[in-house]
């Protein structure tokens, strides 16, 4: 590979831009993935309320956005509701964080097994071209464009897979997991780990062999669990008993 590698530990900052210039029908998910950010990263850590109007004040929108970003949030397990209390972050540990990315281990590398001997070749050149779209984001050490081409790589491998129960059960789990796939592309090093990780993949289902996916994609999903260890205290293994 021609990118050259990253001292360990180098970080990339999230962006973290204002709401001017977000359309209006896409600021619930513009807030949604700055809690999640915020979330992850260990900036709002667990227990902490979910006011709407400071968190409107915190990303510079109106409450409507809010109200339904800490929806989603509480869809995807990041938060939890309480009837006249509102939101708060959710005490989720490492432990639940492990079973969580063991599971979605599991179905996505049977997803690319499957797509190894099933995907068209139209969905072979779509693998592809999200693949060199990763490496152009990587290359360019932009976060936000390397995790839309991670999201679309991803998703032609569950759509290769051609199980519509296997995608649909796939799914459910990356909704809850995604936060954290996304929180690890603020490390420079990840990036780049990542994208070397997608090539064994891809390479593997291009070449239809089946084991080799099957392999590779378990892999790193689980190094993408490992990764996660990184980004808060929290998300690190719990001390051992006294």
């Amino acid at each position: 590979m021609s990118a050259a590698q990253p001292d360990a530990g180098a970080a990339l900052a999230p962006e973290v831009p204002g709401s001017a210039g977000v359309p209006r029908g896409r600021l619930a998910d513009h807030v949604f993935r700055r809690l999640a950010d915020d979330i992850v990263l260990g900036h709002l850590p667990p227990g902490q309320h979910l006011d709407e109007q400071a968190m409107a004040a915190r990303y510079q929108v109106s409450r409507t956005p809010v109200r339904e970003a800490l929806k989603q949030l509480v869809a995807t397990g990041l938060a939890d509701y309480r009837p006249n209390r509102g939101s708060m972050v959710r005490r989720l540990d490492a432990a639940e964080l492990d079973l969580m990315f063991e599971a979605i281990a599991e179905l996505e590398s049977a997803c690319a097994r499957h797509a190894a001997l099933r995907m068209t070749e139209p969905q072979r050149q779509a693998l592809a071209e999200a693949h060199a779209q990763g490496r152009l984001a990587m290359q360019q050490h932009d976060m936000e464009a390397y995790d839309q081409a991670n999201l679309r790589l991803h998703q032609l491998v569950l759509d290769g897979a051609h199980n519509p129960y296997l995608i649909e059960a796939t799914r459910a789990l990356r909704s809850r997991v995604k936060p954290f796939r996304r929180g690890q592309f603020t490390r420079l090093d990840r990036l780049v780990q990542s994208y070397e990780e997608h090539s064994r993949v891809v390479e593997a289902i291009l070449a239809h062999d089946a084991l080799a996916a099957h392999r590779e994609m378990r892999a790193h999903l689980q190094a993408a669990r490992q990764a996660t260890r990184l980004l808060a205290p929290q998300w690190r293994d719990p001390p051992p008993a006294a």
